[in-house]
C-alpha cells in the first residue's frame, strides 16, 4: 500500500513541475542581453557566451538564477538608437544603467511598458533627443530617474505624477522647456531641472530645494528670486531717477576718478623709492635679489633666470621686509643649512640661494619650489609658513622628521631656521603627485591608470604610513591626501609632508585636509593614527573611483566621497562606484572589490572599527601578490571589440 501511495506521490509531484518557472525565463532573459549587445554594438561587452549568463559583467541574476535583476552597463561605448521592445523580455529587472554611454536619438515610447519592478534608472550622460517616453511613466515602482545631461526637448510631463514613489529626479543639462507642472511626489528628496529652457514660477512643494537646482533657467520664485520684481527686502518698483539724481552720480563719478588718479600717482612714487631702497639690501646680499614678491612665480632678474633666492625674497627678512640693517643682520647670522645623518654635503646656503627656481606650487603648510643647482642637483625647497612653536621645539621635531628612513618616504635632506623664514629640502620626485595623475590631465592625451598600477602606488603609501605608525604610538602623518603621494618615474609612491602638521598654526590648518579628514578629529594639528587611517581609506577611494574627495558633490548625491560609496554598495551594485577607466580591464573585478572593502573598512565612522596600518598594508599585500601570483593580467593590452 505504502509502494502505490510513494508512486502516486511521485506523479503528482512530476506532473505540478510542469507548471512551475524554469530556467526558459533565463534563456529568454539571455536572449535579450545578446540582442542589446548586438543592437548597441558596445565595445567593453566581452561576454563569453560559453559562460552562463549570470557570470557576465554587469548582469546580477536573482539567487536561484532563473532571471536577471539588474543591468550595469555604464561607459561601455554604448551607440547608436535603442530598438522598440528592446528590453520588453526583461521583466524581472530592477536595475537598469546605462549612464555615461554614445546612445542617440529618440527613446521608443514603449521601451520600459513591460518593466514593472524597474526601481532604478541611469540614462544621465548620453544623446537621448526628444520627449521623455511615455512608457516611464508607467514604472510606478521607479525610485530614482536620472535622465541628466542628454538632449530631452519638450516640456515636462505633468505624468510624473504617476510615480508616487519618485525619490530622485535629475532632469538637468537638457532642452526642456515651458513651465514646471505642479508635481505632487510626496517622497521626492533628490531634484535638479537647471540648465534647460524652463520659465515660469517654481512650483510652491519645490521651493525646498537647493537654489542649485534651478540655476541656468529662466524661472522665478522661491528660491530663486521672486516673479514680481521685487527684491528679497521687499521693497517696492523701482523709481525712476530724477534728472538732479543722475547729475549727481555723474558728478560723483569723475570725482572719483580723479581721486583714484591721484592715489594711483602717490603708489607709484612711493613703489619708486621702495625699489631704490630694496638695491640698498640687494648690495648687502650676493646671494639674494629681493624685488620679487612674496610666494609668486619666479621671474627673471637683470637678464638671469629666477633664482630661489629671489622667489623667497631675502632669508632672514621676512620674506619682503627692505629695512637694510634686518637685511644685514639675517645675512651675517651665521646660520645655516643643517643636514641630516650621513647625507653628502654637496651643497651649501650659498648654492641653494643661487639656483634657478620655479615655483610647484602652494601647500599646506607653504610654498615648495624646485631648486636646480649649477651644480646638477635638482631639490625641493618648502618655505614653511605660520610655524608657531619656539626654535627649540621646532629644532627636536625636525630633526625627528630627518631620522625617518623608509623607501617610501620622501626623505628629509637638510633644513634651515632663522627667526623669520624656515626652509626644508627634499629630494626632487620627478612624476609630481597622485593627485595631479588622476586628475589633472581629462583630454585625448591622457594615459590611464591601469589597475596593477594603482594597486601598487596603494601598496607603496601603505608601507611608508605603516613605517611613521611604527615608530611609536605617537606618531602619526596628519596630512594623508592624494597631492602629498609624489610617484617615481616607475610609479613607485613616496609618502610626502609628514611630520609638519605639529609644526604650523591653526590659520593654515582648517582646509588642508577636506574630504579626507576623520569625522572625530577636531584639531587638525593633533591627528591620530586611527584617523590617519581614516585618510589612507578616503585615498584608496580615490584611486578606484576616480572621484577627488574634496569635491563637495559626490556623484549627484551631495555627501562626502566614504558615504556615497558605501550607499552605492548598500543599494546598487558595487561596480557603480569604480573609476571608468577602471571598467576597459577585464577579470580584475574582483580585486577591486577586495581593495575596496579595505577602504570601507578604513574609513569606519568609529576609531575603534577601523584596522590598524599594519593590518592595511597586510591586506593590499595579499591582494597584490594574488595578482602576480596567478595569470598575469596585461592591463594595457588593447581592449577587442565584442
Amino acid at each position: 500500500m505504502s509502494s502505490k501511495v510513494l508512486f502516486l506521490f511521485t506523479i503528482f509531484v512530476s506532473i505540478f513541475s510542469l507548471f512551475l518557472p524554469t530556467n526558459s525565463d533565463i534563456v529568454s532573459d539571455r536572449a535579450t542581453l545578446l540582442s542589446i549587445r548586438s543592437a548597441l554594438r558596445g565595445r567593453s561587452l566581452l561576454w563569453n557566451i560559453t559562460s552562463p549568463t549570470c557570470s557576465w559583467p554587469g548582469v546580477i541574476c536573482s539567487p536561484d538564477k532563473s532571471s536577471v535583476l539588474e543591468l550595469h552597463l555604464p561607459g561601455m561605448g554604448l551607440l547608436g538608437q535603442i530598438p522598440p521592445g528592446l528590453f520588453s523580455n526583461l521583466t524581472k529587472l530592477n536595475f537598469l544603467s546605462l549612464r555615461y554611454n554614445a546612445l542617440s536619438g529618440v527613446i521608443p515610447a514603449d521601451l520600459f511598458t513591460s518593466l514593472h519592478d524597474l526601481r532604478n534608472l541611469y540614462l544621465q550622460n548620453n544623446l537621448f533627443s526628444g520627449p521623455i517616453p511615455d512608457s516611464i511613466f508607467s514604472l510606478t515602482n521607479l525610485v530614482r530617474l536620472n535622465l541628466a545631461h542628454n538632449n530631452f526637448s519638450g516640456s515636462i510631463p505633468e505624468s510624473f505624477n504617476n510615480l508616487t514613489s519618485l525619490g530622485t529626479l535629475y532632469l538637468q543639462g537638457n532642452g526642456f522647456s515651458g513651465q514646471i507642472p505642479d508635481l505632487n511626489l510626496p517622497g521626492l528628496v533628490q531634484f535638479n531641472v537647471s540648465n534647460n529652457q524652463l520659465n515660469g514660477s517654481i512650483p510652491d512643494k519645490l521651493s525646498g530645494q537647493p537654489k542649485d537646482a534651478f540655476l541656468g533657467t529662466s524661472l522665478c520664485g522661491k528660491p530663486l528670486d521672486s516673479c514680481d520684481g521685487s527684491s528679497s527686502s521687499g521693497e517696492g518698483k523701482k523709481k525712476k531717477l530724477s534728472g538732479g539724481a543722475i547729475a549727481g552720480i555723474v558728478i560723483g563719478c569723475v570725482v572719483g576718478l580723479l581721486l583714484l588718479l591721484c592715489l594711483l600717482f602717490f603708489c607709484c612714487r612711493k613703489r619708486g623709492k621702495a625699489e631704490t631702497r630694496s638695491a640698498d639690501v640687494g648690495a648687502v646680499s650676493k646671494q639674494v635679489e629681493v624685488e620679487i614678491p612674496e610666494e609668486r612665480g619666479v621671474e627673471g632678474n637683470g637678464g638671469k633666470d629666477g633664482f630661489l633666492g629671489s622667489a623667497i625674497a631675502a632669508i632672514g627678512v621676512g620674506g619682503g621686509n627692505k629695512d637694510k640693517g634686518k637685511a644685514e643682520a639675517a645675512v651675517n647670522d651665521g646660520k645655516s643649512l643643517v643636514f641630516f645623518g650621513k647625507m653628502a654635503k654637496n651643497f651649501n646656503l650659498d648654492d641653494l640661494l643661487k639656483a634657478s627656481a620655479e615655483v610647484l606650487g602652494k601647500g599646506t603648510f607653504g610654498t615648495a619650489y624646485k631648486a636646480a643647482l649649477e651644480s646638477g642637483i635638482t631639490l625641493v625647497v618648502k618655505r614653511l609658513r605660520d610655524v608657531t612653536v619656539p626654535e627649540k621645539e621646532f629644532r627636536e621635531k625636525i630633526e625627528d622628521v630627518g631620522k625617518m628612513n623608509h623607501e617610501n618616504l620622501v626623505p628629509l635632506r637638510a633644513y634651515y631656521y632663522s627667526r623669520d623664514e624656515k626652509l626644508l629640502v627634499y629630494d626632487y620626485i620627478s612624476m609630481g603627485s597622485l593627485s595631479a595623475l588622476l586628475h589633472g590631465n581629462k583630454g585625448a592625451g591622457r594615459t590611464p591608470l591601469n589597475w596593477e598600477t594603482r594597486a601598487g602606488i596603494a601598496l607603496g603609501a601603505a608601507h611608508g604610513i605603516a613605517y611613521l605608525h611604527a615608530q611609536g604610538p605617537s606618531v602619526s602623518h596628519g596630512n594623508i591626501k592624494s597631492s602629498n603621494i609624489l610617484l617615481t618615474k616607475s610609479y613607485e609612491a613616496r609618502v610626502s609632508d609628514f611630520g609638519l602638521a605639529q609644526l604650523v598654526g591653526p590659520s593654515s590648518t582648517p582646509n588642508r585636509v577636506a574630504g579626507y579628514r576623520a569625522p572625530e578629529v577636531t584639531d587638525p594639528r593633533k591627528v591620530s593614527q586611527k584617523a590617519d587611517v581614516y585618510s589612507f581609506g578616503v585615498l584608496l577611494l580615490e584611486l578606484l573611483t576616480g572621484k577627488a574627495p574634496t569635491h563637495s558633490v559626490m556623484n549627484e548625491e551631495g555627501v562626502d566621497l566614504p558615504r556615497w560609496v558605501q550607499s552605492v554598495v548598500r543599494e546598487e551594485w558595487t561596480a557603480e562606484v569604480f573609476d571608468l577607466e577602471l571598467l576597459r580591464y577585464q577579470n580584475v573585478e574582483e580585486d577591486m572589490v577586495q581593495l575596496l572593502q579595505v577602504a570601507v573598512d578604513c574609513t569606519a565612522q568609529y576609531p575603534d572599527r577601523r584596522p590598524s596600518m599594519a593590518e592595511v598594508t597586510s591586506r593590499v599585500e595579499e591582494l597584490c601578490r594574488m595578482d602576480s601570483g596567478g595569470d598575469i593580467i596585461d592591463n594595457d593590452a588593447e581592449v577587442q571589440t565584442a
